[in-house]
């Protein structure tokens, strides 16, 4: 069988391939575009860790080519560095820096000069985690305690206000996680993000999933009262079940104001024990905090009435294909996937075990609270309801 020839990637081709990248395509179907497999395409991401580098482009203030034709012309002709300098109105220290490092006055050549000063642009500058020490081990401590890039960058300002030396942006904490080449953050930190990817994805690449179910005498969620709607009042509730191998379920419940979460054991898909267990777990919390509670369209809440019954609390059902209707419970979900992975044996969790992995995600600083935990801001539910 004959080898296929190695093929490199033109200036205009390796722009191409990020184009598709950044729009969300996939590597296989990148790959397609230039007849080769998704590992030629890999091969162009990965050294960035999926982020686009930036474009090169000189300075405004740099010396041009043609300026550099000029100087060396008037070193030909035996002019004063001053006198080149006047005539291209530059300072005569740029003029005789730029031919000291570039072999003198007799040597001095311009593509030559022109290529060096090139190639010296692409010396790496450091990062601000390079540079400090007590922010890169602030920012390692909490990647390890399985905290986002946001809510580190988030809980820092908060933390210091007045300190911008212990600032640092999320995105700089991404790129040193996923441009080794940086030598920044140890890439053992990747496995500590939620998404386990060992390049980065664009925002356009779909996530999303579907499933509907029937639901008899569903109440839809545009009956649900203006109040639960804006996030003002606490108590109201957005439920779901994640799902593993060998049909084993977890029911995962967000508080809407809060943003808190609890995790709810659960034996298997049917209706009957999962709201048993619903029914079960509401009982932990007094009324004010647990008026209603809004699922989607999934069949394993078609006993909605029994929960009401047993309860007095109303359930809502989202729109059919409409995940985002339940948005923080949503998130909540990708968040916990960090902890019971997709494929894994999730009833080999105890109930216990489920609310260790709430209380650690309870503990986390979020954005949308202004990086309070969702303790914190539930704690402060708790207190006025008391």
């Amino acid at each position: 069988m004959k080898q296929r020839r190695r093929i490199y990637y033109s200036v205009e081709q390796r722009s191409e391939i990020w184009d598709h990248w950044k729009r969300g395509e996939t590597m296989n179907s990148i790959g397609r575009l230039f007849d080769r497999g998704h590992s030629s395409i890999f091969s162009v991401l990965a050294p960035t860790g999926g982020i686009r580098p930036p474009v090169r482009k000189r300075s405004r203030l740099a010396l041009s080519l043609s300026e550099r034709e000029e100087i060396s012309r008037g070193l030909n002709c035996g002019l004063s560095l001053r006198t080149i300098a006047g005539r291209l109105q530059r300072s005569p220290s740029t003029i005789s820096r730029e031919v000291q490092r570039n072999g003198g006055r007799d040597r001095y050549r311009a593509s030559h000069s022109d290529q060096a000063a090139w190639d010296r642009g692409h010396r790496p500058k450091l990062c601000k985690l390079a540079g400090n020490g007590f922010l890169r081990r602030v920012v390692s401590g909490k990647l390890r305690q399985d905290w986002s890039p946001q809510q580190i960058a988030g809980w820092l300002k908060r933390t210091y206000p007045k300190s911008e030396h212990h600032h640092v942006s999320h995105e700089t904490i991404y790129r040193s996680l996923f441009i080794q080449a940086r030598g920044v953050l140890k890439k053992e930190l990747l496995d500590h993000l939620r998404a386990k990817r060992a390049i980065r994805r664009s925002r356009q690449a779909s996530l999303k999933r579907s499933g509907i179910g029937q639901i008899k005498d569903a109440v839809s969620i545009h009956e649900r009262p203006a109040c639960v709607e804006d996030r003002a009042v606490p108590g109201h509730w957005e439920g779901d079940l994640i799902g593993g191998s060998k049909n084993s379920y977890i029911a995962t419940l967000v508080e809407r104001h809060s943003r808190y979460v609890m995790l709810v054991k659960v034996k298997n898909k049917d209706t009957q024990g999962v709201v048993s267990a619903l029914i079960k777990q509401s009982q932990k919390l007094p009324w004010e905090l647990y008026k209603s509670l809004t699922w989607d369209r999934g069949k394993e809440l078609a006993d909605h009435k029994r929960f009401t019954m047993a309860t007095d609390i109303d359930v809502y059902f989202c729109d059919p294909q409409s995940p985002w209707q339940r948005g923080s419970n949503e998130n909540t979900n990708r968040l916990l996937r960090q902890y019971l992975p997709r494929g894994t044996d999730l009833a080999l969790h105890s109930q216990a075990k489920l609310n260790a992995i709430a209380r650690q995600l309870n503990e986390r600083p979020r954005k949308t609270l202004e990086y309070q935990t969702p303790a914190e801001r539930f704690g402060e539910c708790v207190a006025t309801t008391l």
